[in-house]
């Protein structure tokens, strides 16, 4: 059911709306970070979650830069993968409140939220590449490097304390 105008939309507007579904659900994950750290049992997870925040602000403001480059005004669309995503967290803090499980299943919701977001990056700086968007490329390839970086973190994290502790229970 292709209309006229859906036929001639291109890879700019796919870059567009994809960038506003990332802006959406990084500033939904900034909102949800605090929540995650609250409820966080292990020190090291707090601080993991603290750390996240501040990478978070920055990948916002890093958005609003891409968005500059493509003469856009920086919009939020709602992201129906990062709300399924976070609701899924939401649960597991409610569910596993003060059970040793609870920072394993806090963890596996964060790596979920990266993974979704290592995507969504590695996506959008292919398709800024294709655009040739070299400065937007460059933003976006921080970005997707702080995201991996930070998915190491808590699989390191996960493995070495996290998990464990759940298990031991």
């Amino acid at each position: 059911m292709a209309t006229n105008k859906a036929s001639s939309k291109g890879l700019n507007e796919l870059f567009h709306d994809t960038l506003k579904d990332i802006y959406f659900a990084e500033k939904k994950i900034l909102a949800t970070l605090p929540k995650m750290a609250k409820a966080a049992q292990s020190a090291d997870l707090k601080a993991a979650f603290e750390k996240h925040r501040g990478e978070t602000q920055e990948h916002v403001s890093r958005l609003e830069e891409v968005f500059e480059v493509i003469g856009k005004k920086p919009a939020a669309k709602t992201c129906a993968a990062i709300m399924g995503i976070t609701e899924e967290g939401a649960e597991i803090m409610e569910e596993y409140r003060g059970t040793p499980a609870l920072d394993a299943g806090l963890l596996a919701a964060a790596q979920a939220v990266e993974h979704y977001e290592i995507s969504r990056y590695g996506t959008l700086r292919t398709w800024a590449s294709e655009l040739g968007l070299t400065e937007a490329v460059n933003l976006l390839d921080l970005t997707l490097g702080e995201e991996k970086a930070t998915d190491e973190a808590l699989t390191e994290l996960a493995e070495s304390a996290v998990n464990v502790a759940a298990e031991a229970a």
